[in-house]
């Protein structure tokens, strides 16, 4: 599992055009916005087909994005269960 948290800035205006590209890609799920400071909150899950990293390409090259910030990354990649 991956999952990664995103902060979007755009001019408000572009916030519905920017909203609905971003429900086209994989694994991305909307989770606020202010129009006063032109953010949006979205997070990046993989799947079957599809990777964080591909998405989060996708969230940076969305129409009207002007930039991406990387908030928060997660993995279990690696991670074994051990017993005591």
């Amino acid at each position: 599992m991956k999952i990664a948290s995103l902060v979007l800035r755009a001019l408000p205006a572009d916030f519905p055009e920017i909203k609905q590209a971003l429900a086209r890609i994989p694994g991305v799920e909307i989770h606020g916005s202010t129009d006063e400071s032109g953010r949006i909150v979205v997070t990046v899950e993989d799947g079957d087909g599809w990777s964080v990293t591909d998405s989060i390409l996708a969230v940076n090259l969305a129409p009207k994005v002007q930039a991406v910030t990387l908030a928060y990354e997660y993995t279990d990649d690696g991670l074994e269960l051990t017993e005591a």
